[in-house]
């Protein structure tokens, strides 16, 4: 868990970090970046870091197509001047990604040695076996 912790800490430093004056919003590093040459490209890797430590952490196949997804939303409407750098501040990508991270986290709480797979049950809070795998 202290990695899920880690890659919140980034999301949040990237998409979260400075409150902009005067508005509900909230802006990160990736906003700032957007501004810089070849600043997107650099916002862009550490987007893809968190998708690859979620594959990692062992999410499946379907949540790092729809992480793939949302990089590749933010990076294509990023290529825009000024409108990419409001979209990024808007749609916030990496928070959207580590949500999802969490939540099939939160479905699978660890494996054992043996590689299988333990579920928390939500109607009796107990762990059994999972009978599927990613």
């Amino acid at each position: 868990m202290q990695k899920l912790e880690k890659l919140r800490r980034l999301a949040w430093i990237l998409n979260a970090a400075v409150r902009i004056p005067g508005l509900r919003l909230r802006a990160g590093a990736d906003t700032i970046l957007g501004l810089v040459p070849g600043g997107l490209a650099f916002g862009t890797l550490l987007s893809l870091y968190i998708v690859w430590e979620g594959h990692r952490m062992g999410v499946g196949r379907r949540i790092v197509r729809k992480m793939l997804l949302n990089v590749g939303i933010e990076a294509a409407v990023g290529v825009v001047p000024l409108l990419g750098d409001v979209f990024d501040t808007v749609f916030k990508a990496d928070l959207r990604n580590v949500a999802l991270i969490e939540e099939v986290l939160a479905r699978t709480r660890f494996r054992n040695n043996a590689g299988s797979v333990i579920e928390k049950n939500p109607a009796d809070g107990l762990f059994y076996p999972s009978r599927s795998r990613f």
